[in-house]
Formats: C-alpha cells, sequence, structure tokens
C-alpha cells in the first residue's frame, strides 16, 4: 500500500529518470501512486524501460537541473489516466514542499496540458 505523501517518478536501472523534453525545460511526470505509474508505463512504450521509483529527499536532490540548463518542471499525472498530457503543472519548490511533506498531496483533477 502507497503512504499518504507517496510520489513516485519513473526511473532506468542506469539512475536515468524519464523526462519529456519540452521548449521550457524538462518535465518530469510523477504520479501519485505505484499502480498509477506502472499504468503509464503500459500505455507509453517510451516508459517501458523504466520502473516506479518513490521520490525522497535523495532522489529529489538528482532530479535537480544541472548548471545551466532550464529548470525541470514536475507534471502530477492525473489518477487513473494513461495519456500524461492531463496532469496539474508543479515548479520545483512547490514539488520539493510535497516531497518533504509540507502539503498534502492531492490528485490532478484533469488539467491538460499545453
Amino acid at each position: 500500500m502507497d503512504a499518504v505523501n507517496a510520489i513516485y517518478a519513473m526511473q532506468r536501472a542506469n539512475g536515468d529518470w524519464f523526462a519529456l523534453k519540452r521548449p521550457e525545460g524538462f518535465r518530469v511526470p510523477v504520479f501519485s501512486s505505484n499502480s498509477e505509474a506502472m499504468q503509464a508505463r503500459l500505455f507509453n512504450v517510451e516508459m517501458l524501460l523504466f520502473h516506479p521509483v518513490l521520490v525522497d529527499e535523495k532522489a529529489l536532490t538528482e532530479l535537480v537541473s544541472a548548471e545551466g540548463e532550464p529548470a525541470a518542471h514536475f507534471w502530477l499525472v492525473k489518477q487513473g489516466s494513461t495519456n500524461m498530457k492531463r496532469g496539474v503543472f508543479m515548479e520545483f519548490a512547490e514539488f520539493a514542499g510535497l516531497i518533504a511533506g509540507q502539503q498534502p498531496v492531492q490528485s490532478a483533477k484533469g488539467i491538460q496540458a499545453p
């Protein structure tokens, strides 16, 4: 069973994180449960080499963008959606607060990406 504030991102065995390249920088899709991440993986072939990993403080430091690169943004994928265009956009600071437990995880309510 997933923890109350558990957030999962997709990581490959070599440590690479799954992210979508966008004009504003990298968008890292994150999920509110392990099963949500696995469901999205089944419907998105580009994710097949990745597996869900619990995002904790250590993982968060790995997700910080390298100097000189646009900042990474996070995308909380709508629960039950296999379409990663549906979700909620989060800046790094907001996402870090969520991981630290400073705010509760709220499910994405169907906001769609541009």
